[in-house]
């Protein structure tokens, strides 16, 4: 049998020994991608994460709840948390205690930081975009397209009751509003006219799927589409986080009101029609 290195006492339970899933991203692992690491290095750095996880899933936690779970040594348990406090992904508070506190410095809670949960999700998009990798090789292009309106679909059936009455500029607010409470940070306002065409601007300030929807444009397309489908008129993507810009811009088109008998009734500016 190959010594590892590691001793277990007699009766005390063999240690497991951690797979690193790939679910953890600490800042600058990239350097280590593609090259087979052997032994204590893939159990160290998959036990990491591991202990990353448990305080992104469950939340503060303790060093010894930690541990507990783990089934690891406190001083196992601190080498861990040490070495996540200096990369960033998590930080140190001290637990509130309520009434009388008795003897004793209050308990540590560790929490993840914001760099440590953007690398959880980060981890995720590898994971989305190893799956639409499968699926476009062995389906083609048009699976993928399909898998991303359908991923819309759901998006768009929430969204359709919100965006449903009121004037154009008002349901695209609304459109907006609704994309910021799913996580778009989105804005809206009047845009600028593309040649004579006036209308209004949908501004995404953050996207979710960015790191795929580089690779998949597909995503981009199907939300896209499904704007148009919601506000019932013409809408262009002018520009996407995920190939490069600042924010997603969608133009969305005014078509102009007519009355039963088919003339313009859309007001200028000054307040006459058209």
């Amino acid at each position: 049998m190959k010594n590892t290195g590691t001793t277990v006492a007699p009766g005390a339970a063999a240690p497991t020994r951690a797979r690193d899933t790939g679910n953890y991203a600490s800042p600058g692992s990239a350097a280590v991608h593609g090259v087979v690491l052997h032994g204590n290095a893939v159990t160290e750095r998959g036990t990491r994460g591991q202990v990353a996880r448990l305080i992104l899933e469950f939340g503060p936690s303790t060093a010894a709840t930690l541990g507990g779970r783990l089934g690891l040594t406190p001083a196992a348990i601190r080498r861990h948390l040490d070495n996540l406090i200096a990369e960033g992904m998590i930080e140190t508070r001290t637990a509130r205690v309520y009434g009388n506190r008795g003897r004793g410095r209050p308990a540590k809670l560790f929490v993840i930081t914001d760099a440590g949960r953007s690398a959880f999700e980060h981890a995720y998009d590898d994971l989305a975009t190893s799956a639409l990798r499968f699926i476009e090789q062995t389906s083609g292009p048009q699976a993928v397209a399909e898998f991303a309106r359908r991923q819309v679909s759901e998006l768009e059936r929430r969204y359709a009751p919100v965006v449903a009455k009121g004037e154009l500029p008002r349901r695209v607010q609304a459109l907006a509003e609704a994309l910021s409470a799913d996580g778009y940070a989105a804005s809206a306002g009047p845009a600028p006219a593309i040649g004579t065409v006036a209308g209004e601007q949908i501004c995404q300030h953050h996207c979710p799927v960015a790191h795929v929807a580089a690779e998949f444009p597909q995503l981009c397309e199907a939300e896209t589409e499904a704007f148009g489908r919601l506000l019932g008129t013409p809408v262009q993507r002018l520009a996407t986080i995920a190939h490069g810009d600042g924010i997603c811009t969608t133009h969305v088109t005014c078509t102009p009101a007519r009355d039963r008998k088919g003339n313009d009734t859309t007001e200028s500016p000054e307040g006459s029609k058209t």
